[in-house]
């Protein structure tokens, strides 16, 4: 019925059934012409048929079957045979499957097509996300909604995309951004929020609507420009994201200077997550026990960074030049690690970034604010900036005189941040073999590809997909999600009934999922040190670090 019903309320449709009828009753009068002129032409030589007959030799000569039972005598009426099997060739055999096929069997089928994507969510359906774009952002979006429980519908405009995506198991819903009917359908009024991540003008477009239909639902929206963000919070937007600023604070972040101080990268409540690089400090050849970090700063480490691979601490594990400390503690935690252990101010070292867009630019700015120099290599003319062209190289940073020019052989970084994934493969090669003793970091547009930069030769890789995801599950307000870097989560839940009143040391976290406690949350108050003998409290919340593998096994024996 739901296939009927969409079939008859097309217009379009309509219209071809029409012309159907029209050529089907053409047909049926050229037949009722030819069944008359056959019993004259008959009577004219001598036999008498009935009118059934005649209907009957009709259809048998158009049809091509000719039987050869009746056939005509005369010259007049073999001529007349013949006129009758040529129309019937035209009209049944050419005419008739080519109108039936096109006016009826495919309008039919794009109808049982259309009828598979769903227009409307059903009515009980809540605290669902209602996505408006599928991109690598949302698709990675999607990931970590269904891997924390919450359901979504992607809205498509698009009949084909809706049935392809739908085909391919997401959960899809056709119908046009820019009508309010659409998020009535949607159940927009339920929803946990609505996020936009097309461009700008899309997402002003979106908002708006959304906001025809509800003024309390969150939406997340992602601008494409910073001068963007300002129409889209007059839009309706409750959260505006700048991935691009996002990404180029994340990828200066990580540049190594000489001042080694801790580099905070997240915050939960008083716990702050920070990063330090061990080059250049007195912990380098030390092992984490001889290193006494805990007992002298009150700091817990959490993990490592070697080249680009995370690893979990023991008391056994050496820092190295190349180690990246990640650390947990509150400010005064941290401030005594850098009275320990920063030499100073930031030098002057010089960064070189390949691709002058919206990354690569706040990737030097956020550089800047540290104090350090960079040259950004850009061979569109139009992406410079004129306030500062002194930090420009015009040219394509393939050639090797522009990356000579901007100063690649005295860079001790060199941030690779195009827009084209295959590019920064390409470019992360070729400065590895220019530059082996430098530092590179990369971002990628698609998750499957961080593995291919770091094989390349990077030492970290930031996903922009991986980065809008994230930033939109921690504005969700119920799980805190913090991406140290691609595949690796600091995340935080309420205890699980089935850990509370246990011990750290029964419930064996990190040998079962491959997540380490990284602290308890009580009343605001983090607890770092803790007693792997003590019962966990039921009403705290857990603070764990792990890989994308190891969150997703902690959720499923234990969150859910």
């Amino acid at each position: 019925m739901t296939i009927f019903l969409q079939f008859v309320q097309d217009r379009p449709t309509r219209l071809n059934i029409l012309a159907l009828f029209r050529f089907l009753a053409l047909v049926a009068l050229v037949i009722a012409v030819y069944s008359i002129l056959f019993h004259y032409l008959m009577e004219y030589e001598g036999r008498s048929y009935s009118w059934v007959t005649g209907f009957y030799w009709t259809l048998t000569v158009m049809s091509t079957l000719g039987f050869g039972d009746i056939t005509f005598q005369s010259d007049l009426g073999r001529m007349f045979s013949a006129l009758v099997l040529l129309s019937g060739v035209f009209f049944l055999l050419i005419l008739l499957p080519f109108t039936f096929i096109e006016f009826f069997y495919a309008p039919w089928m794009r109808a049982q097509e259309a009828a598979r994507a769903p227009r409307q969510l059903p009515e009980k359906t809540s605290r669902h996300a209602i996505l408006t774009r599928f991109d690598p952002v949302t698709s990675t979006l999607i990931d970590k909604l269904t891997q924390y429980q919450y359901s979504y519908v992607v809205v498509i405009a698009d009949l084909t995309e809706a049935l392809r995506l739908h085909d391919l198991g997401y959960n899809v819903m056709l119908g046009d951004l820019d009508d309010p009917e659409t998020y009535v359908r949607a159940r927009v009024d339920q929803a946990l929020f609505v996020a936009a991540t097309g461009s700008d003008q899309a997402n002003t477009n979106v908002a708006f609507t959304v906001r025809e239909i509800s003024k309390t639902v969150p939406v997340i929206a992602v601008a494409n420009t910073h001068a963007a963000v300002d129409i889209l919070e007059l839009a309706g937007c409750s959260h505006v994201l700048e991935l691009g600023e996002i990404m180029g604070q994340a990828l200066a972040r990580q540049v190594v200077d000489d001042a080694t101080r801790a580099h905070i990268i997240g915050q939960f409540d008083d716990l702050l997550i920070a990063e330090a690089a061990a080059r250049g400090t007195s912990l380098v050849g030390k092992t984490l026990q001889e290193s006494d970090l805990r007992v002298r700063t009150g700091i817990n480490v959490l993990g490592i960074w070697e080249r680009g691979t995370f690893q979990s601490t023991l008391g056994s594990t050496r820092i190295t030049d190349n180690t990246t400390l990640i650390l947990a503690g509150t400010e005064a935690n941290l401030n005594r690690y850098n009275d320990l252990f920063c030499r100073g101010e930031t030098s002057r070292t010089m960064v070189v970034i390949i691709g002058g867009g919206r990354v690569g630019r706040a990737t030097g700015r956020a550089l800047a604010a540290k104090g350090l120099d960079y040259r950004i290599v850009e061979k569109n003319p139009a992406r410079i900036r004129p306030a500062n062209t002194n930090h420009y190289v015009l040219g394509d940073a393939a050639e090797l005189e522009v990356l000579q020019e901007a100063g690649i052989r005295q860079a001790a970084a060199v941030i690779v941040t195009t827009h084209n994934d295959d590019m920064n493969v390409y470019l992360t090669i070729y400065c590895r073999r220019l530059r082996p003793d430098s530092q590179i970091l990369s971002r990628s547009v698609l998750d499957r590809n961080v593995v291919t930069l770091h094989r390349a030769g990077a030492d970290f890789v930031m996903s922009y997909a991986s980065t809008g995801a994230n930033a939109v599950m921690n504005l969700i307000g119920r799980d805190n999600i913090l991406m140290v870097a691609e595949g690796l989560d600091i995340f935080e839940v309420q205890m699980p009934p089935s850990l509370a009143g246990r011990t750290l040391a029964e419930s064996d976290i990190r040998s079962k999922t491959g997540c380490t406690v990284v602290a308890l949350q009580m009343d605001q108050q983090p607890q770092l040190l803790l007693d792997p003998h003590e019962p966990l409290p039921a009403t705290c919340r857990l603070i764990l670090i792990g890989t994308t593998e190891a969150e997703e096994s902690f959720l499923k024996l234990y969150k859910r």
